[in-house]
């Protein structure tokens, strides 16, 4: 058995085989999910699993470099985005690395996901809640 922190294997896949700024998305339960990119959908009911506690997994086996958001994620969830952005710096302190952080409009952000290798849809009701990781090199 997998002995670290994520053992979802559909995502533990998707980690390990993102290349250099390749995009994943991580989204509440009501973000539309284009049918030609992969669905990892871990959401059960409302609320679970929540996108914060997804970020914090996810982030604990994959090296990011930069994150995009939608613009109007802070003034709808400021409480959610304050803690995204948390999770973000604690990751920094962590690898040791700067995370560049790009804001568009949620359109954009939907049109985005069109080109990304997966999205992970967790049980999130909190509108906007949603996050696209570009992927990082460990070296």
């Amino acid at each position: 058995m997998k002995k670290n922190t994520l053992l979802n294997s559909e995502i533990a896949h998707l980690v390990s085989t993102l290349g250099h700024t390749d995009e994943y998305v991580i989204c509440d339960a009501g973000l539309p999910i284009p049918l030609h990119v992969q669905r990892i959908d871990l959401a059960l009911t409302h609320g679970v699993p929540g996108f914060i506690e997804t970020v914090r997994v996810v982030l604990s086996e994959s090296q990011i470099e930069g994150i995009v958001l939608a613009e109007e994620f802070a003034a709808v969830s400021p409480e959610c985005h304050e803690a995204l952005i948390h999770e973000i710096h604690e990751e920094e302190a962590r690898s040791g690395k700067s995370i560049s952080i790009k804001y568009v409009s949620h359109e954009d952000f939907k049109m985005r996901t069109h080109d990304s290798h997966a999205v992970i849809r967790t049980g999130e009701c909190t509108p906007y809640a949603n996050v696209i990781f570009q992927a990082g090199v460990v070296f």
